[in-house]
């Protein structure tokens, strides 16, 4: 922490021998080490306290957490979707219902297709096509015979 060689000790307790002597460095030393010893235990008490504060909180915290979990009703919010899901079906089945029930209400009208007039020219009709006869082959190709390699020609 203070990042003392042994050097600068060696040095401190020179002075601290010139200054304070042989005979009183004895007592100096032991009031010193009461004094560290009070430092270090108001330091650890801080610390602990700290630590508590901190772990006091945290605890609250969980503790939030605990209550939301608890108030938490998973069956509560499925029954809410369900719910919803079915006044929403049940909304556009009532549509379809009501859209069947005024087509049916309505008399069956068909509207009449305007007669139009025949063309006064008559459309030209292409004619027939003659039938093509595939011309056969004057000279046919000899066949060739594949003649396995075990037979031999006798």
């Amino acid at each position: 922490m203070f990042d003392i060689g042994w050097t600068e000790l060696l040095l401190i307790a020179v002075v601290a021998i010139v200054v304070i002597g042989p005979k009183d460095l004895p007592r100096a030393m032991r009031s010193v080490g009461q004094w560290t010893t009070r430092v270090k235990r108001m330091a650890g008490d801080f610390q602990r306290q700290f630590n508590e504060a901190v772990r006091e909180a945290e605890l609250d915290d969980v503790k939030n957490e605990v209550a939301k979990l608890k108030k938490l009703d998973p069956m509560a919010d499925l029954k809410k979707t369900i719910a919803k899901a079915d006044t929403d079906l049940k909304g556009e089945i009532k549509k379809v219902d009501d859209s069947v029930a005024a087509s049916l209400a309505k008399p069956d009208t068909v509207n009449p297709v305007p007669k139009t007039e025949a063309p006064s020219t008559p459309t030209p009709t292409p004619p027939a096509a003659e039938p093509s006869v595939a011309a056969a082959p004057s000279d046919p190709e000899p066949e060739t015979v594949v003649v396995p390699a075990g037979e031999a020609k006798a």
